[in-house]
């Protein structure tokens, strides 16, 4: 039992360690102050480095949705994550016909709950070092915390790093990626 609750403090240390300059009152990603009195999408539509993530968000029709009151936690691919994915596949799932499969990849970065990095760290910890995080879309993606640092595991064994943790928003959280999560192919 200590040993889980030092290994479990030693986690939330080493993330919000990291992550301190993201705790400033208005910390800034892809440029822009993310502001906690505004939400989601408010805050993304400011960030250079999520103008992909936007962009895919009005496509599928989600915008109503992580404008509403949530709690939401959304793990937010930056612009590079989308570009890393194989040529086409973003022109692809922006397409109206594919607004289906669009709306499933996207989904798979949205948490039900408002989700901070150290409670996170905790059940990673509780769990004995991987926790099953259920999202919206109904993906199951595999929580890890090492070296600091969480990652986060898809359906596929694709890995993402979550580069900025715990920017805060009126309806829940945001935690910027650098990989774009995609469901069981």
């Amino acid at each position: 039992m200590l040993k889980t609750m030092i290994r479990t403090l030693t986690v939330a240390t080493m993330l919000t360690a990291g992550t301190l300059a993201a705790h400033a009152e208005n910390p800034m990603v892809g440029g822009a102050a993310m502001y906690e009195n505004k939400n989601i999408v408010e805050n993304a539509v400011n960030s250079k480095d999520h103008t992909t993530l936007v962009a895919a968000v009005k496509a599928a029709g989600l915008v109503e949705t992580l404008s509403g009151a949530g709690p939401f936690t959304v793990f937010a691919p930056t612009n590079a994550a989308f570009e890393a994915l194989p040529a086409g596949t973003v022109d692809t799932l922006l397409k109206p016909e594919n607004k289906e499969q669009l709306t499933k990849v996207l989904t798979c970065h949205v948490v039900a709950a408002d989700v901070m990095s150290a409670a996170l760290a905790k059940m990673i910890a509780d769990d004995g070092g991987t926790h099953n995080v259920t999202t919206v879309g109904g993906c199951v993606l595999q929580a890890k915390a090492d070296g600091g640092k969480v990652t986060l595991t898809d359906e596929n064994g694709g890995v993402a790093n979550v580069t900025i943790a715990d920017v805060k928003q009126s309806n829940g959280v945001i935690h910027v990626i650098d990989k774009v999560l995609l469901p069981k192919s």
